[in-house]
């Protein structure tokens, strides 16, 4: 199985820290899994202009067809503005409308203070619903004080995450077991 971790932002470093830790949790957990992490930072992208993703080169053609190959895919995100920022909305552009069809995503939110904790809802969810994912429906949110000298220093923040993790593979597997049934209606 192929899993993917976006750090969605260009910019600060809590989100890449909170992802860097899923990325840990991933490989510990399931080590028979291949998992990569995205790093927008690493990444020179072009903005989107309506071709096809296969179409573009470079960067930007490695980021979205590794999107598109994954089986799961888990989003961190910083909150800009009470939004998503322009890096995270951009890939979204350059993918086709059904990019998510038959993947399971997640997600993990940063943000200063907790005023912003509907972002998700409001911003992202729908986003991916649009784009036809299998929404893990829990995410985590992690604010400012959650954070320490580079790390994430809140027990619950890292209980939510390890349970994210769990829970964004559970439901790859059922949704494989619902494929599979689905597969067997068919006589060919």
């Amino acid at each position: 199985m192929k899993i993917v971790a976006v750090a969605g932002s260009i910019v600060g470093s809590k989100t890449k820290i909170a992802m860097m830790k899923v990325v840990e949790m991933l490989e510990n957990k399931y080590p028979k899994h291949e998992v990569t992490l995205l790093d927008l930072t690493d990444y020179k992208l072009e903005f989107s202009d309506g071709r096809n993703y296969f179409e573009y080169e470079g960067d930007t053609k490695y980021v979205t067809e590794t999107i598109m190959a994954a089986d799961a895919i888990i989003i961190g995100t910083p909150t800009f503005q009470a939004s998503i920022p322009a890096t995270l909305k951009n890939i979204f552009d350059l993918l086709p409308v059904n990019a998510f069809r038959d993947k399971v995503v997640s997600s993990v939110v940063t943000a200063g203070t907790s005023k912003h904790y509907l972002m998700v809802e409001q911003q992202l969810k729908p986003i991916l619903a649009y784009m036809k994912a299998h929404i893990v429906p829990t995410y985590v949110f992690i604010e400012e004080k959650d954070f320490l000298r580079k790390e994430i220093v809140n027990d619950d923040i890292l209980f939510r995450l390890d349970r994210l993790v769990e829970d964004t593979m559970l439901t790859v597997e059922a949704f494989e077991i619902i494929r599979a049934k689905k597969d067997e209606e068919y006589d060919f």
